[in-house]
């Protein structure tokens, strides 16, 4: 819980993981340049304070994560988000044992997702039945970009990957997280198109579809799909560090997601360990739109509890302490929001 003098926040941080990026792991060049990538966004979107030394960011280990995430974090519960890149390192990007075993050891404070890869066909699908009965799957997290063989990616609308989804419909697995943002190096920046969102979310409408990084740098394409599809979810990770080097691009991002989606689609993500979430969540709460902007209305405290952590909770049945609760909202509406919520509508 994050306490302020006007406020108490329940912070459920949607987007991190535990990887591994060490030279032992890495199969190749792809490797390195992998979290090359990752330790640029780190060391160009963060504060000086909170700059890690790269050693460090190759792996953080179990202890870590549970000490910057909810000791002094700020952070009630936290979701498992792994890539797995098993081209790019030999045990996989993401620790799925040392991460999966750290969740069933802390049910109350971590929730594990895990992955799949179409492309994986038949045996894939068999994989998946086992994964879900294991970790009790109630989300995944996609990579449409991530190489596989000859192939540097795929399309949610490809027809195994809907025989996937229809599986997941089957395992209960409801919440579909997919990486729709920058590109990292050696991926291809057109593999994370959002396009695809649109066709699998107007088809699969019993399962929600979480678009990690908000889209970026989509966000228009991303929000004229996401206003229309009311299972269509935006995730704040990478966006929200520009709170620091960049709050007028970060008031646009809230304010156009605010428009087309409303407050009650939208997540926070500290996207661990690319940052740290005691930082973001402090920003966040103390964040405003500058008065130059003004055609963005003001976001409210409401609007920053349902962000920092209620919405989330309402996907994932996270129980929520009642003195922490908000009234249930109605059915997510679809469409852009009216003149009335604009500042100085009459």
């Amino acid at each position: 819980m994050y306490h302020t003098p006007d406020a108490d926040y329940f912070v459920v941080d949607a987007h991190i993981a535990l990887w591994d990026a060490r030279a032992e792991n890495q199969r190749n060049i792809h490797g390195k340049q992998f979290i090359d990538c990752f330790y640029d966004y780190h060391r160009n979107l963060s504060p000086e304070s909170e700059l890690w030394g790269y050693e460090e960011y190759l792996y953080q280990g179990g202890e870590r994560l549970m000490h910057d995430i909810f000791e002094v974090g700020h952070v009630d519960h936290a979701i498992f988000q792994p890539a797995h890149l098993g081209e790019f390192y030999h045990r996989g990007f993401g620790q799925t044992e040392e991460a999966s075993q750290l969740a069933a050891a802390h049910p109350d404070k971590l929730t594990y997702n895990h992955h799949f890869d179409p492309r994986n066909g038949e045996a894939g699908l068999d994989q998946l039945r086992r994964d879900a009965e294991k970790y009790q799957l109630k989300g995944v997290k996609l990579y449409t970009a991530e190489w596989h063989g000859e192939s540097r990616g795929y399309k949610l609308d490809d027809p195994w990957a809907y025989r996937y989804f229809q599986e997941c419909r089957e395992l209960g697995i409801r919440n579909i997280h997919v990486h729709k943002g920058p590109t990292i190096r050696p991926l291809d920046r057109d593999a994370f198109d959002v396009a695809d969102v649109d066709h699998v979310a107007s088809d699969f409408t019993d399962l929600n579809f979480v678009v990690e990084h908000c889209g970026l740098p989509r966000l228009e394409d991303f929000c004229w799909i996401a206003t229309q599809e009311p299972n269509v979810y935006a995730g704040l990770a990478v966006a929200i560090p520009f709170m620091h080097t960049r709050p007028k691009y970060f008031a646009q991002i809230m304010g156009e997601l605010l428009y087309w989606l409303g407050e009650d689609r939208i997540f926070f993500s500290s996207d661990y360990a690319l940052w740290t979430p005691r930082w973001l969540v402090e920003t966040f709460v103390d964040f405003q739109i500058p008065d130059e902007l003004s055609e963005y209305p003001a976001i409210t405290t409401e609007q920053k509890k349902k962000i920092l952590g209620l919405n989330a909770a309402k996907l994932y049945d996270i129980p929520v302490p009642a003195e922490l609760q908000l009234p249930d909202a109605d059915e997510t509406a679809t469409g852009p929001r009216g003149a009335d919520e604009m500042v100085g509508a009459s």
